[in-house]
C-alpha cells in the first residue's frame, strides 16, 4: 500500500501538504512525515514533521493530559541546555521550511516560514508536545524532543498497533 494511503488511515482522514514518510516504525509502517510549507491550497501548514504512528499519537497525547506542555514549558524556562535545544531546532526547521519552500510563498507571503515547530509563533511558548517528538525522530539530538519521547516510555508497541486497531494493512 502507498504510504499517503497508510497515512490516510492512520489519521482517519486525508493528511495536508503531505511530501514524504522520514521515520517508520519497527514494523515498516509511516511514523512521522514531512510536510511541504503549504498545501495544494496554498494555505500555509506550519507542521514540518508530524506524528501520524497511533501508538505515539497516543502515548504524546497521554504526557499533554497529564501536564506535559506546562512541564515541559518551565523546564525549557529553567534550564538552559534545553532552551538552546529549542533555538536550535527552531532554526533548522526554519531552514527546513525555507528549502522546501523553493520561491513559493503561499498565500501568507511567506510569514509562515519563520514559525517556530507545531507553527508557535513564539517557539519558547510550546504548544504542541507531538510537534517536538516528531520533530526528535525525525532529526535525532534535538534533547527537548528526546525528552518528551522519553516520557512515553516504550516507544515502540511489541506489536503493530495498525494491526491492533484493527487498520490493518
Amino acid at each position: 500500500m502507498e504510504d499517503r494511503a497508510v497515512v490516510e488511515r492512520q489519521l482517519g482522514r486525508p493528511p495536508r501538504a503531505f511530501h514524504r514518510v522520514v521515520v517508520r516504525c519497527p514494523f515498516g509502517m509511516p511514523a512521522v512525515t514531512e510536510q511541504t510549507p503549504y498545501d495544494d491550497a496554498d494555505e500555509p501548514f506550519p507542521t514540518m514533521y508530524y506524528l501520524t504512528c497511533p501508538h505515539l499519537v497516543a502515548e504524546v497525547s497521554r504526557v499533554e493530559a497529564a501536564g506535559g506542555v506546562e512541564r515541559w514549558s518551565e523546564r525549557v524556562a529553567t534550564d538552559s541546555a534545553l532552551a538552546e535545544s529549542l533555538q536550535r531546532a527552531t532554526r533548522e526547521q526554519r531552514d527546513v521550511r525555507r528549502e522546501l519552500a523553493g520561491s513559493k510563498v503561499g498565500r501568507d507571503d511567506g510569514s509562515s516560514l519563520e514559525l517556530g515547530i507545531g507553527g508557535a509563533r513564539r517557539p519558547e511558548r510550546l504548544k504542541c508536545l507531538h510537534a517536538h517528538a516528531a520533530f526528535a525522530l525525525a532529526r535525532p539530538g534535538y534533547e527537548l524532543g528526546e525528552g518528551v519521547l522519553a516520557d512515553i516510555g516504550s516507544l515502540w508497541p511489541e506489536t503493530c498497533c495498525m494491526n491492533v486497531r484493527g487498520v490493518a494493512v
